[in-house]
């Protein structure tokens, strides 16, 4: 399963300026975990975020689905801005 194009499919859906998302995975030292690492523009923060981190809680929600129908990996998502 390719959570990272996942990932920048739903953050794209939320931000307005999709062009400025970038969605990288990293290593891990455990082969059961994901860390991603998504980059948005400083305006498109509160909305990726959402009102008290409703939608980045619902697309962290989204993606533990996914792997617990896949592989059941951890997957860690943090978001910044640039």
């Amino acid at each position: 399963m390719d959570y990272v194009a996942l990932t920048e499919r739903l953050i794209k859906a939320l931000a307005k300026d999709s062009d400025a998302v970038t969605v990288k995975e990293f290593p891990s030292e455990d082969p059961k975990k994901v860390e991603i690492e998504v980059l948005v523009s400083e305006s498109d923060l509160p909305r990726v975020i959402g009102k008290g981190g409703r939608n980045i809680n619902a697309v962290r929600t989204i993606l533990k689905a996914s792997s617990s129908l896949n592989d059941h990996k951890y997957i860690n998502i943090n978001v910044e801005s640039f």
